[in-house]
Parts: C-alpha cells; structure tokens; sequence
C-alpha cells in the first residue's frame, strides 16, 4: 500500500502533524532535492507540495517522473499564500477550508 506525505515548510508542518499527515519539512533550498528524494523511494501514492518551497512540482519534476505513474503531486497552497496582503479575504478563505473539511462553519 502506498502512503501519503506532505512536503512543506517547517511552520507548517506541525498543523499537518496534528491533523494525523506524515510531513516532510524543508526549507526553500532543499525543497526540490527532498521532492525528488520522496519520488525516487517509490513508497508514497501521494505527495502534497506545498507551492511557496515549490510553484510547480509537476513542471520541476517532469524529467524525474516520465514513465512512472505514482505519486500523483499535489500542490497545495502556502499559509503565506492565503494570509498574504494580496488575498481578498482571508478569513473566508480559512472558513471555506474548514466548510470543505469538516462540512459545516465554526465561529469563535
């Protein structure tokens, strides 16, 4: 069977830690060596990228993944990314996430 992982920053990391993720944490210059460290073990179905280490993992890694199948990479937006000043609102944005997660809204 194979697994599931998230490559993100260290920051980052601990909230997928909790959600119950396995997680890889690197920095943005060691992003790409550890992405194509988790392809090439062949363990993982799944690989999550977190977009500020990694834009593009597919376009990054499309040498490394011709002719394989797995692991399907996921981007997956930065916590920068969503509490950035270009973001419109960013409290919508973390409420339509939980919305999606969990299926309903949670005020504090």
């Amino acid at each position: 069977m194979r697994k599931v992982v998230v490559l993100t920053d260290h920051e980052t990391a601990t909230g997928f830690r909790l959600a119950g993720a396995e997680v890889v944490d690197t920095t943005p210059e060691q992003a790409q060596q550890a992405l194509e460290k988790l392809i090439t073990e062949g363990d993982y179905g799944l690989v999550a990228v977190d977009t500020g280490l990694i834009p593009d993992p597919a376009a990054s890694t499309a040498r490394l993944m011709r002719g394989r199948e797995l692991p399907i990479l996921l981007p997956i937006p930065s916590l920068k990314d969503a509490f950035s000043p270009d973001t419109v609102d960013a409290k919508a944005y973390m409420g339509k996430l939980v919305r999606d997660t969990i299926g309903f809204d949670i005020k504090l």
